[in-house]
């Protein structure tokens, strides 16, 4: 049986404590500060992450699986920066630094740290970590969460776009792109047996943050509510089956 306990508890409430300041960092330290925040605040759920898949798995095979993600995903938006695919016509703004060829190194570590908890989704409607219904519902279950993801960052000026789309001023193709990428980065990496339940806990805290955080402080209605819809069907679908099981043995 998978729990939380120690450590993690306590990366997760700090975690949630920078989310919940955040909007009145700027006010209160200045606008490179916000930035350093939201650095901060990818550095503590990626280290989450890997601290749990660390105590799942071992640090070799976590190390190996999170250095894949990170040189792929990097590859990825490095051409998607020159060639304009997969993800339709973007660039980043010099507001995240360090960046190598164009592209934020904070970028990889996003992935990073939402790729596992999209992948245990995966893990939890599948039964199993092979074959297409876990790729496809990893992929899909990860880009939902960029429903909340990109309007945010435009509006903060993190990257742009060189036209207006369809979604909140996002193109549809950078949807497209997200699936297709995280479709090849989750074959290609063959992830290990993950510790499901803290992961799912990941994803669902993210959900609920983003959702509130793009209601209440950002203004994005639009945004939040589609990642809400989005990201709460696989919170659902994945906890519907415990919350069944649960049912049954109160009736027995």
């Amino acid at each position: 049986m998978e729990k939380l306990w120690g450590w993690p508890v306590l990366f997760i409430a700090l975690w949630m404590l920078v989310l919940l300041y955040m909007p009145f960092i700027e006010q209160t330290w200045g606008r490179k500060a916000f930035f350093a925040s939201i650095s901060l605040s990818v550095l503590i759920q990626s280290g989450i992450v890997l601290f749990l898949m660390t105590r799942a798995i071992g640090i070799r095979r976590t190390a190996i699986t999170a250095a894949k993600i990170v040189l792929l995903t990097w590859g990825i938006e490095a051409i998607g920066t020159f060639t304009k695919l997969p993800f339709g016509s973007y660039s980043y703004t010099d507001r995240l630094q360090p960046q190598l060829m164009g592209v934020p190194m904070l970028i990889p570590l996003a992935w990073l740290m939402m790729l596992p908890p999209a992948w245990a989704v995966g893990q939890r409607l599948s039964g199993s970590r092979s074959g297409m219904v876990f790729v496809i519902s990893s992929a899909l279950a990860f880009t939902a969460w960029d429903l909340f993801l990109d309007p945010q960052m435009v509006k903060w000026d993190l990257w742009i776009w060189e036209g207006p789309g369809e979604y909140f001023g996002i193109p549809w193709i950078n949807f497209a792109g997200w699936i297709l990428a995280s479709v090849l980065i989750t074959i290609l990496v063959r992830p290990a047996k993950l510790p499901e339940r803290p992961l799912l806990l990941i994803y669902t805290l993210t959900w609920i943050m983003e959702t509130a955080g793009l209601i209440i402080f950002w203004d994005l209605y639009g945004p939040a509510l589609c990642g809400f819809a989005a990201m709460g069907i696989f919170v659902l679908l994945a906890y519907y089956p415990k919350l069944r099981e649960r049912g049954i043995r109160l009736k027995t």
